[in-house]
């Protein structure tokens, strides 16, 4: 007679290992501190289901900590910088397709190639001219030939 012993994990210490991958993981793959604060919540029910055995009720107190902690952390995380609005200030790339009259093409931007349309629809830019982002809107950004700051 083979008596198997399979040892039970309490669910404090499966919250805390939760809370701990969680936190880890946004050191490797950082998401606004999202997967952050669900490690903080993960280790507070951790600290919670000692006294509340009640699995259901400690995944309704995970949920409820997580959105509150995210939701209230936004206030502390800084906006991403959109790209400067005027051509004086625009930042440089370079056009890897020609971008013809009211036509998107692609433009070479910090190292990315980008979807591009011209600020003035009636410009047509050839492949390999340098131009200056005026905006973005979406994932095309809105450009200008450089000719146009020299006239």
């Amino acid at each position: 007679m083979s008596s198997s012993y399979v040892p039970m994990v309490s669910p404090a210490l499966l919250w805390l290992i939760a809370g701990a991958i969680l936190c880890f993981s946004e050191a490797i793959f950082p998401v606004a501190f999202v997967a952050f604060m669900m490690g903080i919540s993960a280790m507070i029910v951790a600290a919670i289901a000692l006294v509340i055995p009640s699995f259901p009720i400690q995944v309704i107190l995970w949920l409820s900590f997580s959105t509150i902690l995210i939701v209230g952390s936004r206030r502390f995380v800084p906006k991403q910088k959109a790209l400067n609005s005027t051509v004086g200030d625009a930042q440089e790339g370079e056009t890897l397709t020609e971008i013809a009259p009211g036509k998107t093409g692609r433009v070479l931007y910090e190292g990315n190639s980008w979807q591009a349309i011209c600020g003035d629809e009636k410009l047509s830019i050839l492949p390999h001219q340098k131009v200056y982002i005026v905006t973005r809107k979406g994932n095309t950004l809105v450009v200008l030939p450089e000719f146009l700051d020299k006239g």
